[in-house]
């Protein structure tokens, strides 16, 4: 995908004031992690009379069609040509939109700090996009550009193919964009109306879509003669989002027409005590949903193995029907950190003889562990490197043998659906593994079977129909007559609970 856009300009005003407003030096070529490649920034030409700014986005059009499947990022039906054969390489699309915003963050939001009178400046500007999809033709390609202030839209058919004419012309267009308009105004056209005029979009449609398309469109979208068109494709004819949007931007235009804010029309309801849901961070659902799976299991004695900071200690805590919680962690400064939420040094007595925090290795066996009603192991197994998993299964389902453990991590498939997730990367630079949810049902399976468990799995977080929830769990309950524990030294087993501070 490729897209340049050139400046002219005089030695009173060079054209290399470009530059600036895109914070990207015209004597470097530099390169950016996208969702989907990288996005590279280069000047084919950088004079005071003329300068050129080009963006190349290389993208793996093999991992799209992997990635993604059906609707939805990386695989919106009209993406593949084939199974391995599709567009995305070359017409500009939401991609090439996606990249534009990461890669001029600053030019999209009118932000110059070295020279903050250029942003409010109107340029003589120059876009050309060589290949871009215009479903619904060269008309309507015309008809969302010529009311946004260009002086020349001009747009020229590329032919299916050149040797055989009689085939006629595709569904893309060499589009070139000329007049003074102020940078950032061009680029959140650009933004809006690329995933726009393909019909398309590789990621999925989140309600903040909404918020994104307004922040674009401010200043030119609530009067576009087409703005329920550019809707209603930019949020993929989602039903109840385009409505949404359609609102707020009756509102906008109302308000400039009256001359006011939208604040002073739109006051029918007191922010103060709006009580229309939001979305809950992930976080705080793989909690709830832990949580709620300790109290089916009716455990009152809970072990956090690999409780980091201690946000779900802290969340047990607040519930006193976990009469016993400890929270396990290798690293004495996550511990430190955990103290610190917890407040320990000033929690009252009774509070404080709930809860205790120890350092210790989910690798090795220790029978400190040893007696509780349950274990949850969240957002954990995912940074063990895999041959050093078998140990933690031992230590954990084997030596200490809770009643009930509870296992979460995240679901591989997911990640597609993470627009700022670069293709192919994990979730953290920490995990060595992120299991797709088969992959972690037969793990699950095996380890069950192996140590004398049922297991139960369960989503967390919105179960998308194609590629499931953000996070998986697996919730594995003694089978009935199974041991309690197993002795790692005599290899019998024991429901003995340890002495405090006891350890192997």
């Amino acid at each position: 995908m490729f897209l340049t856009i050139s400046a002219t300009g005089s030695t009173e005003k060079p054209a290399t004031d470009l530059g600036f407003l895109l914070h990207k030096h015209p004597e470097r070529t530099q390169a950016f992690s996208t969702s989907h490649g990288t996005a590279h920034v280069f000047y084919p030409e950088a004079t005071a009379e003329r300068c050129t700014a080009a963006l190349l986005l290389e993208v793996d059009p093999v991992a799209l069609v992997r990635r993604g499947q059906g609707k939805g990022r990386g695989g919106a039906p009209d993406s593949a040509l084939a199974q391995y054969v599709n567009d995305r390489p070359y017409a500009a699309s939401s991609l090439l939109a996606v990249a534009l915003s990461g890669v001029f963050r600053s030019a999209l939001k009118g932000v110059c700090a070295a020279r903050p009178e250029l942003p409010g400046r109107p340029l003589p500007l120059r876009i050309e996009i060589p290949v871009l999809p215009a479903r619904g033709g060269e008309q309507l390609v015309h008809r969302l550009f010529d009311p946004l202030g260009w002086e020349s839209v001009r747009t020229e058919p590329i032919a299916l193919d050149e040797r055989f004419p009689a085939w006629g012309d595709s569904r893309y267009v060499r589009l070139v964009l000329e007049g003074e308009l102020k940078l950032d105004d061009a680029l959140r056209q650009l933004y809006v109306l690329l995933p726009v005029l393909d019909d398309a979009k590789h990621y999925w449609i989140a309600p903040d879509e909404v918020d994104k398309l307004l922040r674009a469109g401010n200043g030119w979208l609530a009067a576009h003669p087409e703005h329920a068109l550019i809707t209603a494709r930019y949020l993929a004819r989602h039903k109840r989002l385009t409505q949404d949007a359609l609102e707020r931007l009756e509102l906008a235009r109302l308000a400039e027409a009256d001359g006011s804010e939208v604040e002073e029309l739109d006051n029918a309801i007191d922010e103060s005590r709006d009580t229309e849901d939001r979305p809950v961070p992930l976080a705080v659902r793989r909690r709830d949903a832990i949580l709620a799976a300790l109290r089916a299991a009716g455990a009152a004695r809970v072990l956090d193995l690999g409780c980091g900071q201690g946000q779900l200690v802290q969340a047990l805590l607040k519930d006193v029907s976990f009469t016993e919680i400890v929270g396990v962690d290798v690293s004495m400064r996550a511990l430190g950190t955990a103290a610190k939420r917890l407040r320990l040094e000033r929690m009252g007595e009774r509070q404080a003889s709930r809860v205790r925090l120890l350092q210790g290795s989910l690798a090795y066996t220790d029978k400190r562990l040893v007696g509780y009603d349950a274990a949850v192991l969240s957002e954990v197994i995912e940074h063990l490197d895999l041959p050093r998993l078998p140990a933690l299964e031992y230590a954990v389902l084997g030596a200490a043998h809770p009643r009930t453990v509870i296992v979460t991590t995240p679901n591989v498939e997911y990640n597609v659906r993470w627009e700022s997730l670069p293709a192919g990367h994990v979730r953290h630079r920490d995990h060595r593994f992120e299991w797709t949810r088969e992959e972690f049902r037969t793990w699950a399976g095996e380890v069950a079977d192996r140590y004398g468990y049922t297991v139960v799995h369960l989503p967390v977080g919105d179960d998308d129909p194609e590629v499931g929830p953000p996070t998986q769990m697996a919730v594995l309950t003694q089978a009935h007559g199974a041991p309690d524990a197993i002795n790692t030294t005599t290899g019998t087993t024991t429901t003995e609970t340890p002495k405090e501070g006891e350890a192997a």
